[in-house]
Formats: C-alpha cells, structure tokens, sequence
C-alpha cells in the first residue's frame, strides 16, 4: 500500500472576516502551547475534556479530535519527493524478535533524499503471528537531523515490506547511523502494545 498525501482544498470559499483577530490569536496561542510543552503535549484528561465541552458548549468528540490533531503536528511537514537516484549502500542489518526477523538490506540514496525498506519475516504456517504482523505499522527515527517518514508498504503471510524516506539525504559513508524502529500494534495508541530497537551500520 502506497501512502501518498492529498494536497489540501479549502472546503469552503467563506470565511466570516470578524474571526480574523480571534484566529489570530489561536495561532499564537498554538505557537505558544508548543514551545511550553517542548512540543511533547500529551493528551489532556478526560475530565477536563468533559469540563471544557461543558463549560464552552462544545462536543466532547470535537475537543478529542482537536487536540489528536494537535498531537500529530510532524505529520504535516512538508515532504520532498526522492529525485536524482545515485546509488545503492549495501546494508544487511538484522534484528530479530522471538519469532520475527527484522531485515534493512540497503540503502538507496537521491541527491536529496535516501530510500530504506524494512522487511519483517515470520512463519507464514503460524495463524497468531499472520494476524499479529499484517496488523501493525512501524514508524522509523534517526535524530534530529532527518525527518523520516513512512511511504507506504506491502505484506502477505509470513512477510511485511515498509518503505521510508529520509530527508536530507544519509551520508555515502552511513557508518555510525542509528535507525530506531518503533512497532505499534492496532489501534494505534501509546497504551497498546510496541516494540522498540535499533539496528546500527557499521
């Protein structure tokens, strides 16, 4: 499955212009809500959710929605489309985890971008791990110098492929780089269960 992100349409040519100082405001104070939390927000509780809607005459659901939105502020970043290929880095790092492999075998570097698949593979004869593996996605971290994000990926028993791009482009000589891996399973929420690790080049 390939992800590619819709360009935004306004939904509507209206715009009642007596609301421009207030959404002004609400910028800023999003600006400012940012930088206090060191943009790690949280999720406010669901009492003061429930409080908030009824002290405003707002829809608990509607909070929810805005503030999940507000907890996922990366998602939005402007992303480049890999242009100009190089060449391939030979990787082939495992990490294995009870009964799953998890496999980087290269690298395939742009002029502005690089390109890595992770492959996940399992018994395919093994019903519980089928189910656990083709319901779980995988989000990729190296520091603060990259941006990485997931481009799409594919899966039947036994083996799942995700695709990442990373931006700027790794160095020719990647040694010393960290992926870190997080594995999330669905639903998606920091109270299910994932998995964590690093696979490092030499």
């Amino acid at each position: 499955m390939i992800m590619q992100r819709i360009p935004f349409e306004r939904p509507t040519d209206h715009y009642d212009e007596r609301l421009s100082s207030i959404d002004e405001k609400i910028c800023s104070l999003l600006k400012e809500r940012k930088e206090l939390s060191n943009g790690n927000p949280g999720f406010p509780p669901d009492e003061a959710i429930s409080n908030w809607a009824k002290q405003n005459g707002l829809y608990p659901d509607y909070l929810n929605s805005l503030f999940s939105s507000m907890m996922d502020e990366d998602e939005f970043k402007p992303r480049v489309e890999p242009t100009k290929f190089k060449k391939h880095i030979p990787v082939l790092k495992t990490y294995a985890h009870k009964e799953t492999v998890y496999t980087v075998t290269f690298i395939r570097q742009y002029s502005n971008a690089s390109v890595i698949n992770l492959y996940k593979e399992w018994d395919p004869k093994n019903n519980t791990l089928n189910e656990n593996n083709t319901h779980s996605l995988v989000e990729l971290s190296i520091n603060d110098t990259y941006d990485c994000w997931a481009e799409g990926w594919t899966g039947t028993d036994g083996h799942t492929s995700y695709q990442f791009v990373i931006s700027p482009a790794l160095p020719d000589n990647p040694s010393g780089i960290s992926f870190l891996f997080t594995e999330r399973s669905m639903p998606f929420s920091d109270k299910h269960e994932r998995l964590e690790f690093e696979i490092k080049l030499d």
